[in-house]
Order: C-alpha cells, then structure tokens, then sequence
C-alpha cells in the first residue's frame, strides 16, 4: 500500500462553492444523499474520522468569506484507503454529478498531508494546506493525488495501477 505507515495517518480537504444554500432546491438531492455519503465514507476501509457537527454533516461549518463554500475534512489510514473510496466506491457516482451541487472552482480545492495517528486536523490547518499548495505547488506540507508525499516527506512515485483519475470528468 502506498504511504501506509501506522504511525501516520493521511488528512484531506477538499472545498466546494455551493450552487445554493443547503436549503435551496438546487441542493435538496446533495443534502439528501449525504448521510449515505457519510455512511459510506465512514464504512470504507481505512477510514479513521471527519469533521461534523451535531447534525452528522459538516454544512454548517464556514471558514470562508463566501457563504456558500462548504468543507470537507476527514482523515485515512493511508492514500490507497483514501483513493480507494474516493475513486472506487460509491463516492464516484455522487463526485459525476458534482455540478449539479457545485459551482467549477477556480482555485486549489483539495489537499493532503499526514499528520500523527490520532491528530484531529482543525479547519484552520486545513484552510493554512490549502493555502500552502495554491502558493508553492505540491510539497511535503500539502500535496494533491496526482503528486504524492509520503509521511517521511518524500515523493511517492505513482504505481501505474493508482486509478485516481476523477470520476466527474
């Protein structure tokens, strides 16, 4: 597996500019389709732990000026666990649909990195990883699928057989 390494475990964010409000139409099957989602997440392999709140979603969290970007912030056993149900599992027929719920976003979206087993990522280091990859490229600090980093901060090279190619292209 790659990156697996017990005493590390793998964080993501990932980051959407929202066609609405929860609340709006536009988002009535996204909000609909996330206690599956999240179900899914937390049922697959290598799954370790996301962000929510008392509602069991993360929606209502906003760290940005813009309202309606919503964030996503979980963390994985490794990268293979994370690509595993990213782009092999259900998770995929939802990110095809993306634009119905999401707006195309121009910026940095989504980040990696490891942090110590246990470690609980907080919005503010996911929001600094994601500034750190838009500023200076794929590093040990913040790196994406296409460019990966193993918890000894070096480059992990791409097994031809990673299919992380996104479902929603």
């Amino acid at each position: 597996m790659s990156g697996l390494d017990l005493r590390f475990h793998l964080a993501q964010v990932n980051i959407g500019r929202a066609r609405g409000e929860m609340t709006d139409p536009v988002m009535a099957d996204f909000a609909a389709a996330l206690p599956e989602i999240n179900a899914l997440a937390e049922g697959s392999p290598g799954f370790v732990w996301r962000l929510q709140t008392e509602d069991g979603d993360a929606t209502a969290i906003r760290r940005f000026e813009d309202s309606r970007i919503l964030i996503n912030l979980s963390a994985w056993a490794g990268l293979d666990a994370l690509r595993g149900f990213v782009f092999r599992s259900g998770h995929a027929g939802y990110m095809r649909r993306r634009r119905e719920w999401f707006e195309r976003f121009e910026r940095v979206y989504v980040a990696l990195w490891w942090v110590p087993a246990g470690h609980r990522p907080s919005v503010a280091e996911a929001v600094d990883r994601l500034a750190h990859l838009e500023a200076h490229g794929p590093t040990a600090q913040a790196f994406g699928f296409a460019t990966p980093f193993g918890p000894g901060g070096l480059p992990i090279e791409r097994e031809a057989a990673a299919d992380d190619t996104c479902p929603a292209v």
